[in-house]
C-alpha cells in the first residue's frame, strides 16, 4: 500500500503543476487509501482536496512544506520540513504556524521571499501534528549531505524531543547525485 505523503499542488505555484482534481483521480484508480497534499507554506488546498478526495472514497491528509530557521547549532539557518495535521488542533496550529512566518518573518532564501517558522513557534505549536524530516532539504538531511552525522543525530533527536512519537526520518530516492550518501547515512 503506497500513500503519498509530501506533494506540491497547483496551490505552490513555482514548484508543481499538479492538480488536485487530477491527483485525487489518480490515487483512487491506484487503490491508495489516502493522500496528502503538502504544499509551500500553505494550506489553499485544503478545502479542495477534501472535497475531492471524499468523493472518490480517498482519505485526505492535510500538511505544509515549511521553511525552519534555528536548527542545528545555525540559528538563522533555513531548512525545510513537511507538517501533516493528525486532528482539529493540529489544523488550529499549522494555521497559526504558517500565519506567524508570514506575518512576523519573511526573509530572503534563495533569492526569494519565504514565511519562516521559528523553532521556537514550533516547540510552542506542535500539538496535533507530526513532522517529516524534510530529507534532503531537512535540517537532518542537510547536516548528512555534508557528512556530519554528529549533528544530523543531534538535530533528530531535538526534533524527535518536540515531536514525541510524531517525527519520521524521510528517505527519498530521486534521481539526484546525493540521494544514495544521504539515504545510507540515514538508515545507520
Amino acid at each position: 500500500m503506497f500513500v503519498h505523503l509530501r506533494l506540491h499542488t497547483e496551490f505552490s505555484v513555482i514548484d508543481s503543476t499538479c492538480r488536485i482534481d487530477e491527483v485525487v483521480k489518480a490515487a483512487a484508480k491506484d487503490r491508495q487509501p489516502a493522500l496528502a497534499i503538502t504544499d509551500l507554506s500553505n494550506l489553499f488546498g485544503a478545502l479542495k482536496l477534501y472535497k475531492e478526495a471524499r468523493g472518490k472514497g480517498v482519505k485526505p491528509l492535510l500538511g505544509a512544506e515549511i521553511v525552519l530557521e534555528g536548527l542545528g547549532g545555525d540559528l538563522l539557518a533555513t531548512s525545510r520540513m513537511v507538517l501533516l495535521v493528525q486532528n482539529k488542533q493540529g489544523y488550529l496550529n499549522i494555521s497559526e504556524l504558517i500565519a506567524r512566518a508570514y506575518t512576523q518573518n519573511v526573509q530572503i532564501t534563495g533569492g526569494k521571499q519565504m514565511a519562516v517558522v521559528k523553532l521556537a513557534w514550533l516547540k510552542e505549536l506542535n500539538e496535533g501534528l507530526i513532522a517529516l524530516s524534510g530529507a534532503q532539504a531537512g535540517p537532518v538531511g542537510q547536516a548528512l549531505v555534508q557528512g556530519d552525522v554528529v549533528r544530523a543525530h543531534d538535530v533528530a533527536l531535538q526534533m524527535a524531543g518536540i515531536f514525541t512519537h510524531r517525527f519520521y526520518l524521510e528517505l527519498q530516492r530521486a534521481g539526484r547525485p546525493d540521494d544514495e550518501p544521504q539515504v545510507l547515512a540515514a538508515v545507520q
